[in-house]
């Protein structure tokens, strides 16, 4: 409770004092803690109706019949509640518990009532499932807004969803296992118990492949697969896995080797209950302390022969799980995208309410240069991520769409993520010491912003993935720069990058230099994008700052002459 005089003071204050005026209370001493010339909280807002980039592109790529069903999404995650939940649901993390008191293991996480409410949130409005279940044309665009819009309010959990999403294609390889499966994964019901599938309303699917020894080289794994049959349909799994994300998952996708087969893994389903409704014996050894992504449990697991079902061929595991991989990386590519976006957001309503030198922050130059490169940053991932879901919807019926699928997904995947990390670093700066606590977003997600880049696949990986597409599958490129080529047609600043990257891939690239060319294919797919987009002035500022070279090494180094206002504007209408 307040003295009296405290509230005297603090009712005489002035809202937004000028510099260096000193504020009295009602006794004319000084007061200490009157608050102005800070900005008011950023809720009740639609993150949706916001963003001009992702209406845009939502209409553009086909997925216009979407816009209530994101309207209202969006604005439900704008309520203050929503946002204050991704807060406790990082602030209060999963806690694994082995064994109940009795001394049985139990293999159970325990999440914040905040986390259940998130993933509630997201089930119902079918994060997990739209792609797959949409009755229009692109599920997948619509699916990807939805997914991006989540991603701001707490990206964690993003991962369950995203790997339940995911796992559809490599369950389809194995038809009677799709056909038990979907219509749990399909449901709108958040059921977290934990019970057999065929008690539950809805269920999730989780991934575990790496392993401690090996990480992205799964063929260094050591788990085996013990048959149950002849044809090994069913299976004992024995080993280790040295990442389990979201372990409380109803099921997991997995590698393992069959005894007479060496040379490639197979992929099998391991549901946390056996056929019979006993507990599979997946033993959670313990949950992984991250950098980020705290929300979200992440595990190291052993099975001691679990039950497990095949999916797919045998021995041809990684090409049944590739189908999972391929859509999880364009996930990362939407969530780096939304850390982008909600770190810009901030920083743009924190530069249009506070105040340094006598004017606010967004009326300052060099502010506004700041401002308007994260923006021109923000919406070329925006951009990027509609237009590979657009491909991932024609991939079944189009040979075209399907080849740019693989090639600029492995592209964009390496850029947007790493670029994230320095997007959310300088958003985070904007804000000074305020963006710097705990209290604001910002070092939760610039926590969260090298995740995606690390996840299925690392820089590395990701761009001697790029090498092997240009090499085993060469519809990839021309798929590419045909989509290129249209671009250029419209912008003739475009065609001398276009071409460079023409020359390029026709190459045989050095795996030393494939970070370089990998670079270079997604800056110019970038700016092809934004051109397509119709946004002349955005996509002019693009092409001069990051193809031409007029641009510093860090970001707020726009040249005279880009459309700062327009850029900020297109950001937070004003």
């Amino acid at each position: 409770m307040t003295s009296s005089l405290e509230s005297k003071g603090s009712a005489a204050t002035v809202a937004d004092s000028p510099g260096g005026t000193v504020n009295r209370g009602a006794t004319g001493r000084c007061t200490t803690h009157a608050v102005f010339n800070q900005p008011p909280a950023l809720e009740g807002y639609d993150l949706f109706g916001m963003d001009a980039a992702l209406r845009e592109g939502v209409e553009r790529e086909g997925a216009g019949w979407s816009r209530s069903r994101l309207e209202r999404f969006g604005r439900e995650l704008g309520r203050s509640e929503t946002l204050r939940w991704g807060d406790e649901a990082n602030r209060s993390g999963p806690a694994l518990r082995t064994h109940d008191r009795f001394g049985h293991r139990v293999d159970e996480v325990e999440y914040h009532p905040a986390w259940h409410s998130l993933m509630r949130l997201g089930v119902e409005h079918e994060v997990h499932s739209l792609a797959w279940t949409a009755p229009q044309p692109a599920g997948q665009v619509a699916r990807a807004g939805l997914l991006y819009l989540l991603t701001q309010v707490e990206a964690g959990v993003g991962c369950p969803l995203s790997m339940t999403y995911a796992g559809v294609p490599a369950l389809r390889r194995e038809p009677t296992v799709a056909a038990e499966w979907e219509p749990k994964l399909f449901s709108r019901a958040y059921d977290p118990r934990s019970v057999p599938v065929a008690e539950k309303a809805g269920a999730l699917v989780g991934m575990a492949m790496t392993e401690k020894q090996g990480g992205s080289d799964v063929r260094a794994n050591t788990t085996r697969a013990l048959p149950l049959d002849a044809e090994a349909v069913e299976a004992e799994l024995v080993g280790h896995k040295w990442f389990c994300s979201a372990p409380m998952c109803d099921a997991f996708l997995t590698l393992a080797f069959l005894e007479e087969d060496e040379r490639e893994p197979t992929c099998f389903l391991v549901p946390r209950f056996r056929p019979d409704g006993t507990k599979n014996p997946i033993l959670i050894q313990r949950l992984k302390d991250k950098l980020g992504n705290r929300s979200n449990a992440s595990s190291e697991i052993e099975y001691h022969g679990a039950w497990a079902r095949r999916v797919g061929e045998p021995g041809r595991g990684i090409a049944t799980i590739l189908g999972m991989v391929q859509h999880t990386r364009l996930d990362c590519v939407i969530a780096s995208a939304a850390l982008m976006r909600q770190a810009l957001v901030q920083a743009v309503w924190h530069a249009r309410h506070r105040r340094a030198f006598g004017r606010l922050l967004a009326d300052q130059p060099l502010m506004q240069n700041v401002i308007a490169d994260l923006a021109l940053e923000s919406e070329a991932a925006t951009v990027s991520m509609l237009r590979l879901a657009r491909a991932y919807d024609r991939s079944s019926t189009l040979p075209r769409e399907a080849a740019f699928a693989r090639l600029a997904t492995a592209a964009l995947k390496y850029w947007v993520c790493k670029r994230t990390p320095a997007v959310v670093a300088e958003a985070l700066e904007c804000l000074g010491g305020n963006g710097y606590v705990e209290e604001s977003i910002l070092p939760r997600l610039y926590r969260e912003a090298p995740l995606a880049s690390i996840w299925e696949g690392s820089g590395n990986v990701i761009c001697l993935d790029v090498l092997r597409v240009l090499s085993r599958e060469p519809e990839g490129a021309p798929a590419v720069l045909a989509e290129l080529d249209d671009a250029a047609a419209a912008e003739p600043r475009l065609r001398p990058h276009v071409e460079a990257l023409r020359c390029l891939l026709a190459e045989r690239p050095d795996p030393g230099q494939a970070r370089r060319l990998t670079e270079r294919l997604a800056l110019v797919l970038q700016a092809a994008l934004l051109v397509g987009s119709g946004q002349v002035e955005v996509a002019a500022a693009f092409v001069a700052t990051r193809l031409d070279g007029d641009h510093g090494r860090a970001l707020g180094t726009l040249p005279p002459g880009v459309a700062l206002g327009l850029l900020a504007d297109r950001a937070w209408p004003a």
